[in-house]
């Protein structure tokens, strides 16, 4: 591999992450900005491979020619819920997570008898077995139009992270956060895009070993049941077809 193969890789990882020579340089604890590096003028130092291995997963060995794999994470991420409870006939409850409990829930995600202090239901419907549900709090306006503050939502368990869908929202628990977005895998690094569907929230980029649990959003509970502000009907609907026609057939004329 040609010497100066090192310096175009430490460029390429900086550009696909977005960053401008000086703020990478900030990024990784160096001074004024990483030119020199990329010119091949300085060696990459041990500090800097070690800040993108722990930062970005990038496999030192990749940096430097001598293997394919570029990122190195764990190949099996355990995204399953730690604690589950069951009701007096043993199958599972759906344990309620409201606004309040949402922010000791990380703290307590193993914590068998916290789970316990917590409301829980089951659902005697077909979509709500063989499988591990829970009900979480919609808080804030992130994922607007399609969740609202104050809703409620109930996800399914994931077990495996390869059957993540972008097109799917999700509950996604991390190590200090509850938060319900749309899930985007960045290839085969080890970091995930979390992203809102309300257009006036940036997308959230994570480590996904900080993942602790995922639960696909399958269904919701809304109680404001009032008709829409444009006041649609089936009625209304019928007479607008009904004029359109009669204008179809004066034009046909």
């Amino acid at each position: 591999m040609p010497i100066d193969e090192e310096f175009k890789r430490f460029k390429q990882i900086r550009e696909e992450l977005n960053f401008t020579q000086s703020a990478f340089a900030e990024e990784l604890g160096i001074s004024a900005t990483t030119a020199d590096i990329e010119r091949g003028r300085t060696r990459i130092p041990g500090q800097v491979v070690k800040e993108l291995l722990k930062k970005y997963h990038i496999n030192p060995l990749w940096l430097f020619g001598d293997s394919t794999q570029k990122y190195l994470h764990s190949d099996k991420l355990s995204i399953h819920p730690k604690v589950v409870t069951v009701d007096n006939a043993g199958n599972d409850n759906i344990v309620l997570v409201n606004a309040k409990a949402a922010a000791g829930y990380p703290n307590n995600i193993g914590d068998s008898q916290w789970f316990e202090s917590l409301p829980a239901f089951s659902i005697p419907l077909p979509e709500y077995r063989n499988a591990t549900f829970r009900g979480f709090q919609v808080e804030g306006d992130s994922m607007l139009p399609a969740l609202h503050s104050g809703e409620w939502i109930v996800g399914r368990a994931e077990d495996d992270w390869e059957n993540l869908s972008s097109k799917r929202m999700y509950v996604v628990v991390t190590a200090d956060s509850i938060l319900v977005k749309k899930v985007q895998k960045e290839g085969q690094s080890g970091f995930i895009n979390l992203i809102s569907l309300n257009p006036d929230y940036a997308p959230i980029r994570i480590d996904r070993n900080e993942i602790r649990e995922v639960w696909a959003v399958n269904s919701k509970l809304t109680f404001d049941l009032e008709a829409d502000t444009q006041n649609i009907s089936l009625n209304s609907l019928y007479q607008e077809m009904k004029e359109m026609k009669e204008e179809m057939k004066k034009l046909s004329k």
